[in-house]
């Protein structure tokens, strides 16, 4: 049995992404069988998580279909770190870090999700209670330095079966597969089946519901990018409460998505806007309410919403001797030099905060409170949390960060002309990006 391949979207060489496993093969066979894709450039990617005993077993897989095709394949090897998420999610991350390393600049990647893929997609989401999540996979998005495309959504899982048998493809089961643990594999086992015996389109009418809610879901995007310049305030990682508070209760918590997305943070969860707006939108402006999930977290503070890693504070214990002439990466992942990179006259002590510091500020006679400083220049609670502090080795506090320096040490920066830089940097178990500043 054939079966035709949507046009290719856009330009470019084409990377598909083989699994092993009778999906990917049937792609593979089908696409090394159009000259045209052949001439534009096509290779095929292998991710090895290493996981499973014959796991080699499916890189020879691929191997030998992609040597009989005269497919260039790559082969790619990763360790999978699960950090709370699961290992199934955790594996789908390391392969996708993997796919955007290995794709070029305009190339797109090709993955063989088909049409019962497409349901089952829809189905978990839906008992998920996603929102626009129900628009389930597109068949086509940026990915990386190039673009991601799903040729196979309108294909349903019995045709690809019915080519592999005709053309005597050969492929390896995951027998993971057969597990019901999975929801995925629950929903196919015995979900989907049931409701084709009463509905026999269900599953292409779902894949056709996707579709549309895909449409939907591109048309009010316009309208909430729109919206939350309106809300979002000059650091992108924050929000106006008094201007999301003027929006309707439903546009509050699509503007909330729409804010998290854009700062490639996890995704809210189903329950997250009416959490966020119980706890922190009602909550009082020195409450320090928060909202956390997966890594991230949104709090509020004063009038503002601020969104990031949840990074912890410096250890109240941390102090450590630095002489300047080194970057000083501290125990948060946070950087700390001195630039141009010079010595101090004498080593300063690097410490954590302990609450009651006191400084002379430039400009001034006498000393000033660490805690007003940093309120003064609006430095969020959690942020003054990670700050290491600079001192003398008699006490006398010199610096916090890069963001409150001391008239003493101000003077002898300009005299070197150099300056303290601060960096907020990555900390290992957080697994996202840097803390905005």
């Amino acid at each position: 049995m054939a079966f035709a391949l949507p046009p290719v979207p856009r330009d470019g060489p084409l990377l598909l992404a083989c699994s092993g496993g009778m999906d990917s093969t049937v792609l593979l066979h089908r696409l090394a069988r159009e000259p045209a894709l052949r001439a534009r450039g096509l290779r095929a990617v292998h991710v090895d998580h290493g996981l499973h005993p014959q796991s080699a077993a499916w890189a020879e897989a691929c191997a030998a279909n992609c040597l009989q095709l005269g497919v260039d394949l790559q082969i790619l090897r990763v360790s999978v770190v699960e950090t709370g998420q699961g290992l199934e999610a955790a594996a789908r991350e390391a392969r996708h870090a993997a796919f955007a390393q290995s794709l070029a600049p305009g190339e797109g990647l090709v993955t063989a999700h088909h049409r019962d893929d497409q349901a089952e997609t829809v189905l978990l989401r839906l008992l998920r209670g996603a929102g626009d999540g129900l628009a389930a996979m597109r068949p086509l998005r940026p990915f990386a330095d190039g673009w991601l495309w799903r040729p196979l959504l309108d294909v349903p899982r019995d045709t690809l079966q019915a080519y592999a048998r005709d053309h005597a493809l050969h492929w390896l089961e995951d027998p993971s597969n057969q597990s019901d643990r999975h929801d995925r594999n629950f929903l196919r086992h015995h979900v989907l089946p049931r409701l084709a015996q009463r509905w026999p389109q269900a599953g292409q009418s779902l894949a056709r519901s996707a579709r549309l809610l895909a449409t939907q879901a591109d048309l009010l995007a316009g309208e909430d990018q729109r919206r939350l310049a309106r809300v979002q305030g000059i650091d992108p990682a924050t929000l106006s409460l008094p201007a999301l508070m003027a929006e309707a209760a439903p546009w509050r918590a699509r503007l909330l998505r729409a804010w998290v997305a854009s700062l490639d943070l996890p995704p809210l969860p189903g329950d997250a806007p009416e959490s966020i707006e119980s706890d922190l939108l009602a909550a009082r402006p020195d409450a320090g309410a928060c909202f956390a999930w997966s890594g991230a977290v949104v709090r509020r503070w004063r009038d503002l919403l601020h969104a990031g890693p949840d990074l912890p504070p410096l250890d109240a214990n941390f102090s450590v001797a630095w002489s300047g002439r080194e970057p000083l990466v501290l125990p948060t992942g946070d950087l700390l030099r001195l630039e141009p990179a010079r010595a101090f006259d004498a080593p300063l002590r690097v410490h954590a905060r302990q609450g009651g510091e006191r400084l002379v500020l430039p400009g001034r006679e006498h000393h000033t409170t660490l805690k007003h400083a940093l309120q003064d220049l609006g430095v969020p609670p959690w942020e003054r949390a990670r700050l290491p502090l600079l001192s003398q080795p008699d006490g006398d506090l010199l610096a916090a960060g890069d963001l409150v320096v001391a008239a003493r040490l101000q003077d002898w920066l300009d005299t070197q002309g150099a300056r303290l830089h601060w960096e907020p940097g990555v900390d290992p178990r957080a697994g996202l990006g840097p803390l905005p500043r």
